[in-house]
């Protein structure tokens, strides 16, 4: 026997409690995508509890068995068999929240949310912690319970708690104090939950079994479905031949969802589209005859038939609105669909006609095509498209009130001098989706005009700069420099803008071939900002921003602005940049120039910045040569420890120079993925179908860069790898890299391979490629693989770059005792692949 009832996660935690995860559980696996979705929904509820404390926000069920030693007093013991990826986060949240509202606000409220949701203080250390993970992520729960230096490590605890940290930093707004007390209370109070304890005596395995029995679920279309024709007893069949088989003859069952969805949300953007049957549900229980129901269908249909045509803008007969349904489409964000069938609901409704609802697309397109290039791309953004319906001014001109809604308050609707400021300084290619930023770059093209165009959709972009600058280009961009800068900085600073991007068909071909070589396939090339590059004597700083200045103009006339009451400029992205320093795992560190990358700003700027006012883990900047600044002070005056051993006790290695070991370095890449940046790019793949030439090119290379005896020490080692039954691929780009393949693409479960090794003398270990792979997403078959490969002597692989591509240099292949044990942590390692193939 069960019993089941709704509680909060205020009464689930407080009093003397303890929740034991026992071991047939699975070790914490929560993601960033779990992450994410539970923190919109709290943010969203801590809004709506603002000024009633009623709303409250489901978000599943825990499933409890008391400890048979449980006794009237005492700590009451509970097992928890279903729920505690739940439960685990919510506690880390609390941890998170405990130390934000501890350092930003009052130390008291740390030892106020220990006690009253987290330990049980004055009970035994086996009766202390309210919640007891399994015992494999225990030691890094307990790390965030008593916030000690390895809080926020790399395994899931730790990222639940450095992604939780970043969005309080993100959410703590300094004009409203009482920001971050409400999403505690969202968190505390109103996060419902059913709790469901079984009796003493119940079989804790078999309630977990029948847990996990489950059939096909009613979606919320059929659900919907359903009710409407029991609310029509007399005119039901009718009603369904004649208007809701056309509707779902027009939209599949997905596509129903998101329409009932979709209307609701213009009455109420703060319905989740999990509610939509409910919402719906409410709406309709207000109706009290038949005429009204079929009424009520009739306009399903009728936004069945606009919904259809923003899904497949070719049923669109007005040019310029097909045009603008096209291209918000293939923007690919799904949060605009309530704005466009609303737009086209005032155009049958004749409210609006074809050009001023086409305008008011133009202002969708400009205000997501801004965002992107100040770097705001997302933040916010759901919120500002599923409110527009409901806040637009009614009483003006529907393009007129797009744009003038856009234009207020803080949406981030870049003005021209952001523009102006972010083509230059902001890193383009690390923002957005990668189809989105192809997109523009396509638009600008098209913005030419050309006589002859060309096919765009399969080009790729192109860093005339390349990410990886070979000797040649290091000494061409040297004339750049002013004293005193160096060139990994500047390079830094520049290669991800928008000035040094295009578009080509020869993206891998080109690559590092120097400026001589891309110029003369940009002048062959159709593309019209190619042929302007190609005029360029060489490609340096003043080229890359002089084009950049070029094309914020052309963006300016294309995409029209806000309507401003001045031109001010939104300024740096410190936001952002908090974010990142909270996401910064311990033991990494980065660099005042890797920030000013992130964020388009200045390395100067970003000492000053985090010289005056508090951010998160700003004790992990350091300069370029990897030491402390000299006028590194904290913020607190109280303070006095010093910041390096801080570092050294979060696991950080310093020399005997008190420079920290480059290997645990987190660069503007590696920030921008541990923001969520969506650059599939920076992972480079081997290139199927190969060359024995390319074998050739890249031996060539290895002996020329690395000298015989560590060539052939290499070529030793992929010897061994093959006879294991491993594959060789390498890759086309100026540097030949080579790949060594468990699977092939071909194969079942895909491509996998766990190293890549260039000649320029990096054994890179593809940690970050191994995340998305089975059974390397698993964190601990990433740690088993680094423990491995780090009992080589001369290996340190550090662990704040589990999810990244750390390596180790190509001679340490030069001792036979390294070559034999890195033989064997391979062979490992291709043994699970080829075992995961063979359970596809």
């Amino acid at each position: 026997m069960v019993v089941a009832r709704e509680t909060s996660l205020q009464e689930l935690l407080e009093g003397s409690k303890q929740y034991q995860v026992p071991l047939y559980q699975r070790t914490y696996s929560w993601t960033n995508t779990q992450f994410q979705r539970l923190w919109d929904d709290i943010k969203q509820l801590a809004d709506d509890r603002a000024g009633d404390a009623e709303p409250t926000h489901f978000i599943g069920s825990v499933v409890l068995a008391p400890s048979p030693t449980n006794g009237p007093a005492g700590v009451q013991e509970f097992l928890v068999i279903d729920g505690q990826q739940r439960l685990t986060t919510l506690s880390i949240l609390l941890c998170a929240l405990r130390d934000h509202r501890a350092k930003h606000e009052h130390p008291e409220h740390r030892e106020r949310i220990d006690q009253q949701y987290l330990i049980n203080k004055w009970k035994p250390d086996n009766q202390r912690l309210k919640l007891v993970p399994t015992q494999a992520d225990r030691a890094s729960y307990l790390a965030c319970l008593n916030a000690t230096p390895k809080a926020g490590g790399t395994d899931r605890i730790g990222a639940a708690y450095r992604f939780f940290s970043a969005q309080l930093v993100a959410a703590d707004d300094p004009d409203d104090p009482n920001d971050i007390e409400r999403i505690e209370d969202a968190v505390i109070s109103g996060l419902a939950l059913v709790s469901v304890t079984a009796q003493r005596g119940d079989n804790p395995h078999r309630i977990f079994e029948s847990l996990n029995n489950t059939g096909l679920k009613l979606t919320q279309a059929d659900l919907l479905r359903n009710y409407l024709f029991m609310r029509l007893p007399t005119r039901g069949e009718a009603v369904y031949e004649s208007l809701w088989l056309p509707l779902q003859k027009n939209l599949d069952n997905d596509q129903l969802e998101l329409l009932f969805w979709l209307d609701l949300v213009q009455r109420d953007p703060r319905i989740k589209q999990t509610d939509t049957y409910a919402g719906q549900q409410r709406r309709l229980d207000r109706m009290r005859t038949e005429e009204e129901i079929e009424q009520e269908v009739a306009r399903f249909g009728r936004l069945g038939e606009l919904l259809r045509t923003i899904l497949e803008p070719s049923r669109e007969d007005d040019p310029g609105v097909r045009h603008r349904l096209r291209r918000l489409g293939a923007w690919g964000t799904t949060t605009v669909y309530p704005v466009l069938l609303h737009l086209l609901d005032l155009r049958a409704r004749e409210l609006a006609d074809s050009a001023e609802i086409a305008r008011a697309m133009l202002y969708l397109e400009s205000y997501f095509v801004r965002r992107l290039l100040i770097g705001r791309a997302t933040t916010g953004m759901n919120r500002v498209m599923l409110s527009l319906v409901t806040e637009v001014d009614a009483d003006l001109p529907i393009d007129e009130a797009v744009r003038r809604y856009l234009s207020s308050g803080r949406k981030y609707y870049a003005t021209d001098r952001d523009i102006r400021e972010a083509v230059r300084t902001v890193p383009y290619y690390l923002n957005g989706r990668p189809n989105q930023r192809a997109l523009v770059l396509r638009w600008l093209e098209e913005s030419y005009g050309s006589k002859e165009p060309v096919d765009l959709s399969s080009l790729t972009i192109e860093h005339v700069l390349p990410q990886s600058p070979t000797a040649e280009w290091k000494q061409a961009l040297a004339q750049d420099l002013e004293p005193g800068e160096e060139f990994g900085q500047v390079h830094e600073a520049l290669v991800h803008t928008l000035g040094n991007l295009t578009l080509t068909g020869y993206n891998s071909k080109l690559s590092n071939s120097p400026f001589e070589v891309k110029r003369e396939q940009l002048a062959s090339s159709g593309v019209r900002m190619n042929q302007e590059i190609a005029g360029q004597e060489r490609w340096g700083r003043p080229q890359i921003q002089h084009r950049a200045d070029a094309l914020a103009e052309r963006v300016i006339s294309e995409w029209p602005g806000p309507i401003a009451r001045d031109n001010s400029s939104t300024g740096p992205a410190w936001d952002v940049l908090n974010r990142a320093l909270a996401e910064l795992p311990a033991g990494s560190w980065t660099t005042y120039g890797d920030l000013a990358a992130l964020i388009g700003s200045h390395a100067v700027a970003i000492g000053q910045r985090l010289a005056t006012v508090a951010a998160p883990n700003a004790h992990r900047v350091l300069q370029s040569d990897g030491k402390v600044s000299p006028n590194f002070t904290w913020i607190d005056p109280e303070r006095t420890d010093d910041p390096r051993e801080l570092l050294e006790a979060e696991g950080v290695v310093f020399d005997a120079h008190g420079r920290a070991n480059p290997e645990q370095r987190i660069t503007t890449e590696g920030l921008a993925l541990l923001l969520g940046a969506d650059v599939p790019e920076l992972v480079p793949e081997p290139d199927a179908g190969q060359d024995p030439k390319l074998r050739d090119r890249f031996r060539e290379q290895l002996i020329e860069h690395q000298g015989p005896d560590v060539a052939n020490a290499v070529v030793m080692m992929l010897n061994a790898w093959t006879a294991a039954g491993g594959y060789l691929e390498y890759g086309v780009e100026a540097e030949t890299s080579c790949f060594l393949l468990s699977r092939r693409k071909s194969d079942p479960g895909g491509n996998i391979w766990p190293a890549a090794l260039y000649p320029s003398g990096k054994f890179e270990i593809v940690f970050q490629h191994l995340r998305s792979r089975p059974p390397f997403d698993e964190l601990s078959r990433r740690e088993e693989l680094r423990q491995r490969l780090n009992k080589i002597n001369g290996v340190d692989l550090p662990e704040s770059k589990i999810d990244l591509r750390p390596g180790f240099p190509l001679d340490v292949l030069l001792d036979a005792s390294n070559r034999e044990q890195l033989v064997e942590a391979l062979e490992w390692f291709h043994t699970l692949a080829r075992h995961e193939e063979g359970s596809q």
